[in-house]
């Protein structure tokens, strides 16, 4: 179903106010959300396929070999819960062994980008009599509106796969948990997929690639925010940039502004003014170790069941119940 003009209107207008706010700092940032219009998350999609970026294949392979494992123990009727999961390919891998085995399996997908809903909705097509919801909004919104369709009976399993927590700092990492746990009930499970810490010229090729995806991914926020805001920023006077920063165990993705430049955003109602090499902070994927994921669970109310590591590409796939 089409957006209604209301809902983008709405959605413009949130926009607006955040840009408007998060560039007045003494650090420009936008939100990574707002990565994700059509064209953003069909170049993450690309990104996902892409040799240096190791993530996703590490995590399909842990799907592969061990979702049977992942979903033991779970009793029918199962809603699984997928918060921001792109195409449906790995969610495809964790329902597959759940529709062999139990009678009454449901899918919710929950997202701000409708365009991955939509992807996964048709993914999960080959599934024809699977039941899919989609959730056009934020991770927790969404969880809201899946859990509060349960019945008495109802399993829920959580799926946050991918970069997706690691997009989250340690301590709203922490609180998402929380959050999250305080949706559910003993007896539901999370499956968190997280990248742990690898040598530092790995992590940057990751987010860097030689053929400019990510850039393109990156400089595709400021496209975006010409096309809604009616702003003038100039691409070629901003570079994508990749940076590790150890202290903090994060990936860090910038535009840089490569001149002086004042860039006007109408529809946010403000004037931006850059200096030469003065950044805009757009998105921060944070590193775990093992322990570190395990640990952040349990101080969340999880107990750990499992969990398996793809040691070559450094990724982890830990399983939690809700205690």
């Amino acid at each position: 179903m089409a957006p209604t003009s209301t809902s983008v209107l709405t959605r413009r207008g949130r926009l607006a106010k955040d840009v408007r706010r998060d560039l007045e700092g003494s650090q420009k940032r936008l939100q990574p959300k707002y990565l994700y219009d059509a064209l953003g998350s069909q170049l993450f999609e690309a990104i996902c396929e892409l040799p240096e970026y190791r993530i996703t294949r590490a995590e399909r392979g842990l799907l592969a070999a061990h979702a049977g494992e992942m979903g033991v123990g779970l009793v029918s009727p199962v809603t699984l819960v997928e918060l921001g999961g792109g195409s449906g390919e790995k969610l495809a891998l964790l329902i597959e062994p759940l529709v062999q085995t139990l009678r009454d399996v449901s899918v919710a997908l929950v997202d701000v980008s409708s365009t991955a809903i939509a992807l996964a909705t048709r993914t999960l097509g080959r599934y024809p009599d699977l039941p899919v919801t989609g959730h056009e909004t934020t991770y927790e919104d969404g969880l809201r509106q899946a859990v509060a369709t349960r019945s008495g009976d109802d399993t829920i399993l959580v799926a946050f796969l991918g970069s997706n927590f690691g997009n989250l700092d340690p301590a709203e990492a922490l609180a998402f948990l929380g959050r999250v746990r305080s949706a559910l009930r003993a007896g539901d499970r999370l499956v968190l997929g997280a990248d742990l810490v690898k040598p530092e010229a790995e992590l940057v090729l990751s987010y860097d690639d030689p053929l400019g995806v990510t850039a393109a991914f990156n400089k595709n926020l400021l496209v975006r925010l010409n096309r809604e805001l009616g702003a003038n920023f100039d691409l070629d006077q901003f570079a994508h940039r990749a940076v590790w920063n150890a202290t903090a165990s994060r990936v860090e993705m910038h535009l840089e502004s490569l001149c002086d430049q004042t860039v006007l955003l109408p529809a946010a109602n403000c004037l931006v003014r850059f200096t030469a090499g003065e950044s805009i902070w757009t998105e921060s994927s944070y590193k775990y170790n093992e322990d570190g994921i395990a640990d952040m669970g349990a101080a969340a109310g999880f107990a750990r069941r499992d969990q398996w590591v793809d040691a070559e590409a450094r990724f982890a796939v830990t399983v939690f119940d809700a205690e």
